[in-house]
């Protein structure tokens, strides 16, 4: 005969199987103890920081929308046929990462920006590029699905800088409200593991494209490593980057200006030496007393106008009052880092020609 379950039993079984009495009571009538909330739990992976806030991506990918319907405009009138520009995603990963989902070869451009401090990658993935080479040749009617796998000879190069060079005006005007960026090839390459602008693990930001001409469809990659756009930090915004807006100033403006700046008082002292005293010899200086500078009379003053050394002089009387006149200006830091940059542009034009 099979035992017989007793009254304790049977509600232990009922309990294990109602969800609301085992929170509530155990067996024997007692409460049970509430089990412990599990607290979710977000995943981070530190190979891929996210440097990049999501407001940040958000201006990225208004940004990079209205240069697409540009630059697909525009390529359009180039190949005399309709290009389609559509902006696939605006994503952050590392450089390493980038650099091994391209094809090899690939037409990967070095492009080096006056506006930031560091270089982009403009990567055209060649089942585009070998299209339009060939409508620029004059063909394109009945392209074929497949491509060379090899890399872009000189001829080719020169057909595709035109694409280039066409991006590059375009990025320039969708970021003209954020900064001047001033973009040049400074380096084309086929293999894109050959060229490191930054550390494998360095978090950069990718917005790719794909265009479709016809039948054929490619991707085009632009890569900012983050260290390049930080300083920008502040104007990604959504809040603020639309009211950046880059105006040039009329006469009018330009004349109110300068006649408020020439009005404007600026304190002007005239520093005749420096020397060093101990307490003690202040403390006996006394009328009439003379006080031995190492600063030689033949030398000039420094003319310090808001503290900053402006013009060299010479101390003397006019009309009865005290004057310095003034003999040349002195050299600011500023001027010296323009004149040395100016050489050295010069001399790097002399050594490309």
């Amino acid at each position: 005969m099979a035992d017989v379950l007793s009254q304790s039993e049977v509600e232990s079984l009922l309990a294990a199987l109602d969800p609301r009495d085992s929170l509530g009571t155990a067996a024997g009538g007692k409460p049970a103890a509430a089990p412990a909330v599990q607290q979710p739990v977000n995943v981070y992976d530190f190979k891929r920081p996210e440097r990049v806030s999501k407001e940040q991506m958000r201006v990225m990918q208004a940004l990079h929308e209205g240069f697409s319907r540009e630059f697909g405009a525009g390529l359009s009138g180039m190949l005399r046929t309709i290009v389609e520009v559509k902006l696939i995603g605006v994503d952050q990963l590392t450089y390493g990462e980038f650099v091994f989902s391209l094809e090899n070869p690939t037409c990967f451009n070095l492009v080096e920006s006056k506006g930031l401090s560091g270089h982009i990658i403009l990567d055209v993935t060649p089942s585009i590029i070998f299209p339009i080479v060939d409508r620029l040749l004059g063909g394109g009617k009945h392209f074929r699905a497949t491509y060379p796998k090899r890399a872009l000879t000189e001829i080719e190069l020169k057909l595709v800088s035109r694409l280039t060079q066409l991006a590059l005006t375009g990025l320039e005007k969708a970021w003209a409200n954020i900064c001047e960026l001033g973009l040049t090839v400074t380096q084309v390459e086929s293999n894109p593991q050959l060229i490191q602008i930054v550390p494998p693990n360095e978090v950069v930001v990718l917005v790719s494209f794909e265009i479709l001409m016809g039948d054929m469809q490619g991707i085009l990659n632009l890569c900012i490593p983050y260290n390049t756009i930080e300083p920008l930090s502040g104007r990604l915004s959504s809040d603020t980057w639309s009211s950046y807006t880059k105006r040039t100033p009329d006469a009018g403006q330009r004349i109110n200006l300068e006649t408020g700046i020439a009005h404007a008082p600026v304190d002007m002292v005239v520093l005749l030496a420096e020397t060093k005293l101990t307490a003690r010899e202040i403390r006996d200086l006394d009328v009439g007393d003379v006080l031995l500078t190492e600063h030689p009379c033949k030398h000039g003053l420094k003319v310090l106008v808001e503290d900053e050394p402006l013009f060299e002089g010479f101390a003397g009387a006019y009309r009865g009052h005290k004057a310095v006149r003034v003999s040349k200006r002195l050299p600011r830091v500023k001027d010296m880092i323009n004149r040395r940059l100016d050489e050295l542009a010069i001399a790097g034009e002399a050594v490309a020609k």
